[in-house]
């Protein structure tokens, strides 16, 4: 393990990378970028909006919706700057405290839409399972202190982070490789109690995998349910209602597993590689979640 010495300076300026080897095209790889932001704003403010200004969606399904919209906002607008920093200004430097604090916003709201996504495939279960105790189950009133206690929970699980990450030491390695602050990759610069790194490590990697067994319990059940539904129209009609959820948690955990692994297990893929699934964990997620929902809705 390495240790900072006395004499050594302490990082003052973190440098976040674009597309590794792309440099010269980067205001070119921008454009498509912003136009999935744009679009991702867009789409998710117009599912606020409807939800809220038209009374027949006032139901549990459109307001764990909402919610999910409202955590990919989130997500799109913790990271855009620091984007299109890079790639319009090639602007790569970053404040170990503005780094945190992008770090704390986007496993914030990602952590938030895993319970989102949970409470959703609670739902989709509630709905199969008992479907007329279902509006007397999830009321309104239910579905909001859900809501709530989804984001303070959320907020709670992060909020240590940033906090750890102040009391380590960053010394000489500076350079982040993707284009915007993620946890793993802050950490491996770090120089001081490996322990800590460790204990961190595990904590954030639980909050996902913790979700992501939840809601494949869940389906177990639902998939459980459908087949001993006798006939073959009722168990398409079934599935049909879950497609769009089935969906999501599909580009949401996708990136995200499969960084992990990379991370973890595969530490010579190639950068530009890492940096193309990181940036999808934050570009693809609120970009067709409303399409998906709009669409089947």
């Amino acid at each position: 393990m390495s240790v900072c010495n006395t004499s050594e300076v302490e990082t003052s300026t973190f440098f976040l990378i674009g597309i590794p080897g792309m440099e010269h095209a980067h205001i070119w790889v921008s454009l498509p970028i912003c136009l999935r932001y744009l679009l991702a704003i867009l789409g998710n403010c117009t599912i606020l909006f409807f939800i809220k200004t038209e009374t027949s969606l006032h139901e549990p399904m459109y307001y764990f919706l909402s919610m999910l919209a409202f955590s990919d906002l989130g997500l799109s607008i913790s990271s855009l700057p620091t984007m299109l920093r890079i790639f319009l200004f090639n602007a790569t430097g970053i404040s170990p405290d503005a780094c945190f604090a992008q770090e704390f916003f986007t496993h914030g709201f990602s952590a938030m839409e895993s319970s989102v996504l949970f409470s959703v495939s609670i739902d989709r279960l509630i709905a199969i399972y008992s479907p007329l105790r279902y509006t007397s189950i999830l009321t309104s009133a239910r579905v909001i202190k859900i809501g709530l206690v989804s984001a303070i929970k959320s907020i709670l699980l992060v909020f240590p982070v940033p906090f750890i990450l102040q009391r380590l030491k960053f010394c000489k390695k500076n350079l982040l490789s993707h284009s915007y602050c993620l946890y793993q990759d802050v950490m491996k610069l770090a120089c001081s109690d490996n322990r800590v790194k460790v204990i961190c490590g595990l904590f954030v990697a639980l909050i996902s995998v913790l979700y992501l067994v939840c809601i494949s319990v869940s389906y177990v059940r639902i998939l459980k349910i459908v087949l001993g539904t006798a006939s073959h129209k009722g168990c398409l009609k079934v599935l049909n209602t879950c497609i769009s959820h089935i969906c999501a948690v599909l580009i949401f955990y996708a990136p995200i597993v499969t960084l992990a692994i990379i991370h973890r297990f595969a530490k010579n893929v190639s950068p530009v590689v890492r940096v193309i699934i990181a940036d999808t964990f934050l570009l693809v997620p609120p970009l067709m979640n409303p399409f998906m929902y709009s669409v089947k809705s």
